[in-house]
């Protein structure tokens, strides 16, 4: 009976249809890579993220790339940690440890380079189905003097991207 192939999905799962069957929960986005900027930007991305993360299912890879002269530096010239270095990766095992304690599922990663190419990388490499970002609001002229990092990993990849306008309220949040 064709009936017997209708389901719903919900957060919590597939749903029973017609005939009552129901089907494992098997989350949309496995693993969300969420680029983080080490400024007050992050303040707006990790919550939407992490509310978003919770009610599917999904692990989160918090990406933070510098882009110091030393990070771009780094490899070719066998340069020790600057302390910029240093500080993003305190960050971000501090933004993974307050989600840990909220109950999800991270881990980190900081990048050296060009934020961009390195978002793509790291989201190939590893198996990112979605990518979360923060957007500042820069009008074209902003866009064309500072870059867009979003602008360039969207036009270089096929994988998802959630973008969350920096400062914007968490709204409809269920408990």
């Amino acid at each position: 009976d064709a009936g017997d192939l209708w389901f719903f999905w919900s957060p919590g799962g597939l749903r029973p249809g017609a005939g009552g069957k129901t089907f494992p929960f098997i989350p949309m986005y496995k693993k969300i890579l969420v680029a983080l900027e080490n400024c007050r930007a992050d303040d707006t991305l990790v919550p939407h993220i992490a509310e978003f993360a919770r009610r599917l299912g999904s692990a989160l890879l918090l990406v933070h790339v510098a882009d110091g002269w030393a990070a771009r530096n780094y490899e070719s010239l066998k340069l020790a940690e600057s302390s910029e270095i240093k500080e993003d990766r305190a960050y971000l095992e501090s933004v993974a440890l307050k989600l840990r304690e909220g109950g999800a599922v991270v881990k980190t990663k900081l990048a050296l380079g060009n934020p961009p190419t390195e978002i793509l990388k790291t989201a190939n490499s590893e198996g990112c189905d979605l990518i979360a970002m923060t957007s500042h609001g820069h009008k074209w002229v902003g866009d064309f003097f500072l870059g867009s990092t979003i602008d360039k990993v969207r036009h270089n990849t096929t994988i998802p991207i959630l973008v969350v306008r920096a400062g914007s309220e968490l709204a409809g949040r269920a408990s």
